[in-house]
């Protein structure tokens, strides 16, 4: 087997084996982390495919985000911390080229740019990924069902419970 290079300083190995909690969330022990500027599809909502099926936006997204593990065992970094969650950037090797993680799932249509409080993206460069996806209709985005997760977030914010 060819020797495996230790991840770079402060970095991490994503490795199957952690608890997913969505698809930008998961746990390793009591430790939870997240990535940072991205907004998974909420579990609970529901997408129709053309055969008619509804599924679980949530999952899809989970599916997705357990899949790049699996694959390309992504290694990650803390960028910022609050009191529950590490926030990380990974990136994950495909080829000979290191992509960041979020930009993946993003472009891929199966998360979503997260918003801060006045409705602007954590990190730009995330929605104009985002923007893109929707405009070619890729991933999620081609079901005309979907809903920004930031749309559901903010009525439930409004109304203090979430309406799926």
């Amino acid at each position: 087997m060819p020797a495996m290079a230790a991840p770079p300083e402060g970095y991490f190995e994503l490795k199957p084996g952690v608890t997913l909690e969505s698809g930008d969330s998961w746990r390793y022990g009591e430790q939870r982390f997240r990535l940072f500027g991205v907004q998974a599809c909420l579990r609970g909502t529901f997408y129709t495919e053309g055969t008619g099926a509804r599924r679980d936006c949530g999952e899809a997204s989970l599916a997705v985000l357990a899949a790049y593990i699996k694959d390309r065992t992504p290694l990650c970094a803390q960028v910022a911390r609050s009191t529950e969650t590490a926030f990380v950037s990974c990136y994950a090797m495909i080829g000979a080229d290191r992509l960041d993680l979020a930009n993946l799932m993003i472009s891929a249509g199966f998360a979503f740019a997260s918003l801060d409080d006045r409705g602007l993206p954590h990190h730009a460069p995330y929605a104009v990924m985002e923007q893109a996806a929707r405009e070619e209709r890729i991933g999620l985005w081609q079901f005309d069902d979907v809903e920004h997760p930031a749309i559901l977030l903010g009525q439930s914010a409004n109304t203090g419970r979430m309406a799926p």
